[in-house]
């Protein structure tokens, strides 16, 4: 019996007494964001991981015991969640990407585009090599370009680090994810048409930026005019953030541009508006760490759906592979003169492993502009997040841990004296 049959069992035998609610679909996600919560926090105490793959392990049970409160292709209130969750961590993201910094150091810009390109012209040649065909093998190397800021910055979160390795990865996470979202926005309505030209295949990029341009722009001045008569550290001020940031997302998307790039656009022009230091935790607090948690619980149910098989889990290793070599690489190649050691270099392009919530929302872009191919890219596309949103976390916590960038130290309960506990 799976999931859902006991679901629809337990729905008729109290359907004489049951009165109109919220539902049971409603009940079943509030005890499962329960135990998400239970579970990261137990991941992180007893084995040193961050939460993010506790709320991931559980979303992954659930989603291969067949829970369906999350559909593929995601659409009405899951994909506005998706989305609102997205824009709040890019907005944050926005907001720190240092660009002073390039200005006096170029090279940094330098490894971000060495790194993305090698990444998709990797994994592209790759399947290609493999026999995918073109039209599929381009979405995958789009969407391996990203390095999810979402989970990083988690990792961050839960481990306090701080220090150049961990800046610059989260720096070309940021920026990855800016080139990713243009171009797998602008290519996904280009899926079923064959541009000829080379304006024909620019002109759906300018749009997609453009639009999130002019949305990030209001959401930017928006937040600005805000901040000159209101408190950073109000209540009110994060209910004014967190409102107009869901308003923005939801007109991007309307409007056909797109939300977490809109909501990127926004935090980086609010913070050249308004350049003094922010506090994001304590401003957007608990609804912003519920919606973050949220997110992660719905990739990893729509990703554990996928059609798991042996044929296509070789691509889908071959692709992880691949990518894990083309990012170290790609920031290796263009690390001379960048401020950084060989060492750092190759700490930075393992801290961005990560896949998750970005990278799905582009594969969910694929999938609705076209069904049929979007099945194929789907093969791939969604076990590769699932493994990477757990793997890469892992795989970003060591990075910071073995660069001495963690304040916490790396001692879980489970491998700790009694001496140690009680110390």
């Amino acid at each position: 019996m799976n999931f859902t049959s006991l679901t629809a069992d337990l729905m008729g035998f109290w359907a004489e007494w049951v009165r109109p609610s919220a539902g049971l679909p409603t009940v079943l996600w509030s005890l499962l964001l329960a135990v998400a919560a239970a579970s990261g926090h137990l991941v992180q105490r007893y084995m040193g991981l961050p939460k993010v793959v506790g709320y991931s392990i559980v979303g992954t049970v659930v989603g291969f015991a067949g829970f369906e409160g999350a559909v593929w292709p995601l659409q009405g209130i899951p994909l506005f969640l998706l989305e609102l969750g997205v824009a709040i961590v890019l907005f944050e993201a926005g907001g720190r990407l240092p660009l002073r910094w390039f200005r006096h150091n170029p090279r940094v810009l330098l490894q971000s585009i060495v790194e993305a390109s090698l990444t998709y012209f990797g994994v592209f040649w790759t399947l290609h090599w493999l026999g995918v065909p073109d039209p599929v093998a381009n979405p995958i190397a789009l969407i391996a370009i990203v390095a999810s800021p979402a989970v990083l910055s988690r990792v961050i979160m839960d481990t306090r680090a701080s220090g150049p390795v961990t800046e610059r990865a989260m720096t070309l996470a940021t920026l990855n994810t800016f080139y990713a979202l243009a171009l797998g926005y602008a290519q996904a309505g280009l899926i079923e048409r064959a541009p000829q030209t080379l304006m024909q295949k620019l002109y759906p990029v300018a749009v997609v930026l453009g639009l999130s341009f002019v949305v990030g722009g209001l959401i930017a001045l928006a937040l600005r005019t805000a901040l000159r008569v209101m408190s950073p550290t109000s209540e009110n001020t994060s209910i004014l953030l967190l409102a107009i940031i869901a308003a923005g997302a939801a007109m991007a998307a309307h409007m056909g541009g797109s939300a977490p790039l809109a909501a990127l656009i926004g935090g980086v022009l609010l913070k050249a508006l308004n350049p003094k230091p922010w506090a994001w935790p304590r401003q957007l607090g608990t609804a912003a760490s519920l919606l973050t948690m949220l997110m992660f619980v719905l990739v990893s149910i729509v990703a554990a759906q996928a059609d798991w098989s042996l044929p296509v889990a070789s691509v889908v290793l071959a692709v992880i592979a691949v990518r894990a070599v083309a990012k170290v690489a790609g920031v290796a190649i263009a690390n001379p003169g960048s401020g950084a050691s060989w060492k750092q270099a190759f700490w930075v392009g393992c801290a961005m492993s990560p896949l998750s919530s970005i990278a799905l929302l582009i594969a969910s872009n694929f999938v609705t502009a076209s069904p049929l191919l979007g099945t194929l890219i789907t093969q791939v596309a969604l076990p590769a997040i699932l493994l990477m949103e757990v793997l890469g976390a892992v795989i970003a916590t060591i990075a910071i841990h073995a660069v001495g960038e963690a304040s916490n130290p790396w001692r879980p309960e489970a491998f700790s004296t009694t001496e140690d506990t009680q110390r």
